[in-house]
């Protein structure tokens, strides 16, 4: 029945900075950028690799919601990388901290989890 995730929708509290660090920290591209005036709510469609993959909305007064990883709900996004190490350091370097980088005790694939601006868990997990 399914094919694909076909995209990831994401409301922000703060748009300039969030579309900041989808793009210039994570480097999500932008396929497309719109702004609804009769909802007073920006649309912003982010790619990685060229593939659609996150809808980041803003809207003049969201909701609080929790999103810690083991909050019910969405647990987290995860994004695959290849050196995770590098990747980690990157972000770091943007003075996002990064949990202790954790081995899978299934696969044996390394992860490491960080937040959004507004705390939305991010992994990284080493593909």
């Amino acid at each position: 029945m399914l094919n694909a995730v076909h995209h990831i929708a994401i409301i922000c509290s703060n748009y300039e900075q969030s579309k900041q660090f989808y793009t210039e920290v994570l480097g999500l591209t932008i396929i497309r950028e719109v702004y609804r005036a009769e909802r007073q709510s920006y649309k912003l469609d982010l790619a990685v690799n060229g593939q659609y993959i996150i809808e980041l909305f803003s809207f003049p007064s969201p909701p609080a919601r929790p999103s810690r990883p083991e909050a019910c709900g969405l647990r987290h996004l995860a994004f695959a990388v290849t050196d995770l190490a590098a990747a980690s350091t990157q972000l770091q370097q943007h003075n996002i901290v990064t949990e202790p980088i954790r081995t899978d005790e299934f696969t044996g694939k390394r992860f490491t989890f960080f937040a959004d601006p507004d705390g939305l868990p991010i992994e990284l997990y080493e593909a």
